[in-house]
């Protein structure tokens, strides 16, 4: 028999039933090894040697696989088509062969296939390859600088800047640029400026709006009205002013589709559009491509779901244009098929863009519910789009004079829809174009102005970053691959270095004393330029262009240097270059103000940056005599501003009483009612306090919410949150729900799926899956199972566990053999002791030794 392995069980069974009985499918489960997480595991001195451990969870996932490869004919690694893929392929290989479980003469061999179909897999199948050892050696250098740069930088944060967590060779980098972002917030100055609109009708026309552009001979740039006076003046020409037609220009545009998705494409669009985290895209993504039952067989419904490609085989662009052709008409159907080019550099090695499986299978079709139908609409109709004809646009412009002075009104006609009819592009920060459509004049025609208004408007900052802009800002920069973008942003968050308000990065001030520090001492290895070069040289690895140990031996070379020139530092001196640096945040200085490192206190002492083992402070340079401090900014537990106590958010519908938003000693909560003892919830991290109103306070109070009775036994499975974050329940068995907002949303078969997976991998008999139901017990009437334990297959009976013999196959096992395994047991089971006797102390043996004699005082 022929051992196949794959990453997930879901896909695993969904496969062995494509390829039949002559093969045995396994999962890892993921990766099989790992670096050890302590020094040594990557030793640069003994030419970058690296020690790799089995994880206990993977361990019995890599015992199976070694015992059904022992008598294999035939090993045939079948995990993703990525880099990650293809190192856990070799990991395995090198595992296996540790193990001695691979015979020297057992064919070994490596298949991809970029969606689960029977055609994909089929075909796969018939071309097998290597392992790409210049992927592994690309996948090793990776990782052996991740560890280098994790294991030697973050010991230096914690001697020197205490309270820090961890730094990151690309974590690092992204939270630079959210400070940065948050720098140019806080050093912009807003200016004043004003426009002039004035609607306009011409002749028997319909009236439209327009703008002044020119006054009398200047073009006017965005701040050249620069107040009240200037604009009135403006207003005041344009009110006195006869205007006529000066031109009339329509041009004709095309807008053409956007390629199909990319990972990090998918997650901007699924930010834009959905609201979703990357995380939560990614999650999405997996159980698309993993496939859901049609017609009895489970079939996957996207492609690989982390690419760098923007191409679609040529099977399925002429199945889009059937889709296309069928569903809006001949006329959305372009001449020739669309084929794209990547304009990024490293696009990795061949894979398809994100589309689905099959054009034809349209969402509304799929039986799919929550976040995977959201997302699997999104790449439907961003895939199909791609192949349809443009959209054919007319853009007019209409220019209205006196004298010299000019109003313009512009207008975008859409002619023909095209792919617009499906989909549209969203945008960070900027509204969507929209249609104006304005009315056939002709030159010289006599104009009548009207509603002339004149409208007061400032400069904004940069926005601050949303997770899709900030996604591709590190993308166009070169900084991170796609598949590592959802988990960078979550270690940000993890590290208490961000916090997301409002759906935008907010940098904390641990955070930024950690962005000050890098940047001040290890500046080159936060730089864009030199991250996004790194990428570059691991790409090379990857081509073969560039041997890996030698990327590692120029990278240690300079690092190990800078680190040793900061090891002698004293941490005043990190001090003082700390509070030079973070000076303008900390203490900003206001025109006509006081200088703002006054201490308030003693009025004699300076404020400054202060480090203790708990973080980073603000306090006096008067200490210990002057002991005022406070903390870097004002914020509440949560990062928010300070809750004011009993704010009224309004009343429950059910019960008709008010609910509160307070703050006790252990952060801001929910309250409903002012009986004895009020219901009351928590408000979880992640949600900024000043934006909870009555909707989200009334979900908490209702929490743990009822999901729905499981298939099995009928018993309620409930959804909450706890001192450990979210999760689901149900009996004995608690599993980890992703997110906060999951304990609200997630179905009865997630639920049921993810309860599965936590007792697959709890093991043991507590967490055991059932085999199959026997019913009831014939003189008990209590109910028999049959369970899969840590130690195999058991029947289960009350209180009593009875181990199947050897070779039984569970699915066969009948009442009557239970019954008998059940009474053996029992009988076999010991007699429970007696309380052992309380042993009486011993007495104390009388001395040997000849008493004194008692000599009696005088009186």
């Amino acid at each position: 028999m022929k051992v196949v392995v794959v990453e997930s069980p879901a896909k695993a069974k969904t496969i062995n039933k494509y390829l039949g009985s002559e093969y045995h499918v396994l999962a890892s489960f993921g990766h099989v090894r790992d670096l050890p997480a302590k020094d040594g595991s990557v030793r640069p001195d003994e030419d970058f040697a690296m020690s790799w451990e089995v994880g206990s969870r993977s361990a019995k996932h890599l015992k199976a696989i070694a015992d059904a490869t022992k008598t294999a004919s035939a090993l045939i690694l079948a995990t993703d088509p990525d880099r990650e893929g293809e190192a856990i392929s070799w990991h395995l290989l090198e595992a296996l062969k540790q193990k001695r479980a691979l015979k020297k003469d057992t064919p070994v061999s490596r298949v991809v296939f970029n969606a689960i179909t029977k055609s994909a897999v089929t075909e796969a199948m018939q071309n097998p390859r290597d392992v790409d050892m210049e992927l592994v050696e690309a996948y090793l250098a990776r990782r052996a600088l991740d560890y280098l740069v994790g294991f030697t930088l973050s010991p230096v944060l914690w001697r020197k800047l205490p309270g820090s967590r961890s730094a990151g060779r690309v974590q690092s980098v992204a939270l630079r640029l959210i400070c940065s972002r948050e720098m140019e917030i806080e050093k912009f100055r807003s200016e004043e400026y004003w426009s002039i609109d004035a609607g306009v009708k011409v002749a028997s026309h319909a009236a439209f709006d327009s703008k002044l552009v020119v006054l009398e001979g200047k073009k006017l740039d965005k701040l050249d009205l620069g107040n009240e006076a200037s604009a009135m003046a403006a207003k005041t020409i344009v009110e006195t002013g006869n205007f006529t037609v000066n031109s009339v220009e329509a041009k004709p545009t095309q807008r053409h589709p956007s390629p199909p998705f990319i990972t990090s494409t998918m997650q901007q669009e699924a930010s834009r559009k959905l609201g979703f985290a990357a995380s939560q895209t990614m999650r999405a993504a997996q159980r698309l491509y993993e496939g859901i039952n049609i017609g009895g067989e489970t079939v996957g419904l996207i492609t690989y779901m982390r690419t760098d490609s923007i191409q679609m085989v040529g099977e399925a662009v002429h199945e889009a244009r059937a889709a296309i052709h069928k569903r809006f008409g001949a006329e959305y159907v372009p001449e020739k098929p669309r084929f794209y080019k990547s304009k990024a550099k490293n696009t990795q090695e061949g894979h398809e863009a994100v589309r689905p499986t099959s054009f034809f299978r349209h969402p509304d079709s799929v039986n799919l519910s929550g976040d995977e139908k959201k997302l699997y609409h999104l790449i439907w109709n961003r895939a199909v789009a791609s192949q349809m004809q443009s959209a054919r646009q007319e853009r007019t412009t209409i220019e209205l004079g006196h004298d010299k002075t000019i109003l313009r009104a512009v207008g975008t006609v859409t002619l023909f829809p095209g792919f617009l009819t499906l989909y549209q592009e969203g945008r960070d920060d900027a509204k969507n174009e929209t249609d104006n459509q304005l009315p056939k004049v002709s030159v010289g025609e006599n104009a009548i102005i009207s509603d002339i208004n004149a409208e007061q408007h400032f400069t904004q900052p940069p926005p601050r970053f949303t997770e899709a802009s900030l996604v591709k800002e590190m993308e166009n920069l070169g900084i991170g691959r796609p598949s590592t973008y959802a988990s960078i942003l979550q270690v940000l968050q993890d590290r208490d270095y961000v916090t997301l308000e409002k759906k935008r990065f907010v940098p904390d001030d641990k955070g930024r004393v950690v962005v000050a520090f890098l940047e001040n001492f290890f500046a080159r290895y936060v730089q864009y330029d030199f991250t996004a070069e790194l990428e570059s040289q691991l790409d090379q690895v990857a081509s073969g262009d560039l041997n890996w140990k030698k990327l590692l031996g120029d990278f240690w070379n300079h690092f190990s240097a800078a680190i040793a020139d900061i090891a002698d530092l004293r941490v005043t001196h990190v001090l003082d270059a700390l509070d030079e640096a973070l000076g303008p945040h900390l203490f900003p200085q206001a025109d006509g103000e006081p200088d703002p490192r006054i201490c308030p206190s003693c009025d004699d002492g300076r404020l400054g940056l202060k480090l203790s083992r708990y973080g980073a402070f603000i306090g006096c340079s008067n200490y210990p005599e002057c002991k005022f401090t406070k903390p870097l900014s004002n914020k509440g537990e949560n990062g928010d501003a300070p809750v004011a106590k009993d704010e009224t958010l309004g009343t429950d519908p059910d019960t008709g009483l008010e609910v509160f938003l307070k703050t006790g000693r252990f952060g801001p909560y929910v309250q409903l009612g002012t009986e004895d003892k009020p219901k009351r919830g928590s408000i979880p991290k992640s949600w900024p306090v000043d934006q909870v109103d009555l909707a989200q306070a009334l979900k908490l109070l209702n929490l743990p919410r009822e999901v729905g009775p499981h298939p099995e036994d009928g018993k309620m499975i409930t959804a909450a949150i706890g001192r450990y974050g979210p999760y689901v329940h149900h009996e004995k068995t608690y599993a980890n729900l992703p997110s906060i907002e999951d304990v609200f949303e997630v179905g009865l078969n997630r639920a049921v799926d993810l309860l599965a997976d936590k007792r697959a991998k709890k093991g043991g008999r507590a967490g055991a899956v059932v085999l199959k139901d026997l019913g009831e017990h014939p003189e008990t009437g209590k109910p028999m199972q049959v369970l899969d334990g840590r130690y195999g297959p058991y029947v289960k009976h009350e209180k009593t566990n009875a181990t199947l013999p050897r070779g039984t196959d569970p699915q066969t096992v009948t009442v009557e053999q239970a019954v008998e395994w059940i009474s053996a047991k029992a009988k076999k089971a010991p007699a429970k002791k007696k309380p052992a006797a309380k042993k009486k102390p011993t007495a104390k043996k009388k001395s040997t030794a000849k008493k004194k004699p008692v000599t009696k005082k005088p009186t």
